[in-house]
């Protein structure tokens, strides 16, 4: 690569000269990440034609008991088309890095090479984040161990070659379209897991390890194993619900709203301020008002005329079975299975990830000195959204230590 300090000295010759590698860079560093985004169907948004964009497929005719039997001489009644529709809203996403002379200037390493790299990993995981939360909220679920409610899952309740089998019944069943058929592949459909999900199925000896077949068959990127028709990928970024709120009563006076607890992680101050969230104090779900993180206090929606005792233990239900004593919950892991034309990927068109360097200067008088430069990186606008509810199965269950 060409001196930093030359190639960035402005706009014009540090952004045309090395956009292309640094587009590369920061590619390179997305990949890493993007698992959940590339198995959708894939729509891009033209140039100046809104931020929506609206899927439509034909609904399956219904079979009647008469298997459509005609009557000798007698014209029976149309059938009427009918279509369902999804519609999905782009948002951008960005970041960038601010990099000063001096650090250009003594700097071991190829700053901004290395920022692109950066906000490619991070652009990459937000990306990632989007796509996987969006296939996330489907309501086609299937809790391991036969359980009816995710607060009833264990660590025990494993992902295992039963509830893949089962997975694979349920899609059937629902006419999921498989993957492959027309590309040397045979028909499958596709599971992401994370790496805690693929360690207990591989103990089974069912398992078919991705060396057994990839001589004969192409391979997705990250794909590591195959068992029933289903082919595994898997990603550090699948979805894991943990318990976000868990702490003490520090302080708290009868008839008030406010809970003073021992410590109020970033964490669960986030789930906290979100709309309708609730708490558990004690054996007592209460709505919360509020939360000052710094002043370590949860407000409540209304007050509790009993003093509530220091020590009690404060947490939220949101994950799997809670221990009796301390109140700590089983993290819940998601599997996803599904078939093709599940989900959807949207992006304008230019929506790619994108580099945005600025040279030292570049910023006129807000920069009299020449002594700051940036690099940045922007999608210009990105959703997912599930298509058809039936042909995504969300599996919710626990991972062995």
């Amino acid at each position: 690569m060409a001196d930093i300090t030359n190639t960035t000295k402005n706009t014009v010759e540090g952004t045309g000269l090395n956009k292309t590698f640094f587009d590369r860079q920061l590619l390179e560093g997305a990949r890493t990440r993007l698992v959940h985004a590339q198995y959708g169907q894939k729509r891009r948004i033209p140039k100046n034609s809104g931020k929506r964009v609206e899927f439509r497929r034909w609904n399956l005719f219904d079979i009647d008991e008469n298997m459509c039997e005609l009557t000798e001489g007698v014209t029976p009644d149309g059938q009427t088309l009918s279509q369902s529709t999804v519609e999905a809203e782009v948002s951008q996403y960005g970041a960038y890095v601010e990099i000063s002379d001096l650090l250009e200037q003594t700097a071991y390493e190829q700053v901004l090479s290395d920022s692109a790299e950066l906000l490619g990993e991070q652009l990459g995981t937000v990306v990632e984040w989007v796509t996987r939360d969006a296939m996330c909220a489907g309501n086609n679920i299937q809790r391991a161990g036969g359980k009816s409610a995710r607060c009833e899952i264990t660590a025990a309740d494993t992902l295992s070659v039963d509830e893949i089998r089962k997975a694979v019944r349920t899609l059937k069943k629902a006419k999921a379209r498989p993957f492959g058929g027309k590309d040397g592949r045979k028909q499958h459909f596709i599971c992401i897991c994370s790496p805690d999900a693929t360690y207990d199925l591989q103990e089974d000896p069912l398992w078919q390890d991705v060396s057994k077949y990839a001589a004969k068959e192409q391979l997705y990127t990250g794909e590591i194993g195959m068992l029933f028709g289903v082919v595994f990928v898997e990603s550090t970024e699948a979805k894991v619900i943990r318990q976000a709120v868990h702490c003490k009563v520090a302080a708290h006076s009868a008839n008030s709203a406010a809970i003073a607890v021992d410590e109020l992680t970033a964490e669960a101050a986030a789930f906290l301020s979100k709309a309708g969230a609730k708490v558990t104090v004690g054996a007592t779900e209460y709505s919360v008002a509020s939360v000052d993180r710094a002043a370590k206090t949860i407000t409540l929606a209304s007050a509790v005329s009993t003093a509530i005792s220091t020590g009690t233990y404060v947490y939220s239900t949101e994950a799997g079975k809670l221990d009796n004593t301390t109140r700590v919950a089983d993290d819940v892991h998601i599997t996803l299975v599904f078939g093709k034309d599940a989900y959807g990927v949207i992006d304008l068109d230019g929506g790619a990830l994108q580099t945005i360097i600025k040279g030292r200067g570049s910023a006129g008088t807000d920069d009299p000195l020449d002594q700051r430069a940036t690099a940045g990186a922007k999608v210009m606008g990105y959703t997912a959204t599930i298509l058809n509810d039936l042909w995504l199965l969300r599996i919710e269950h626990g991972v062995s230590a």
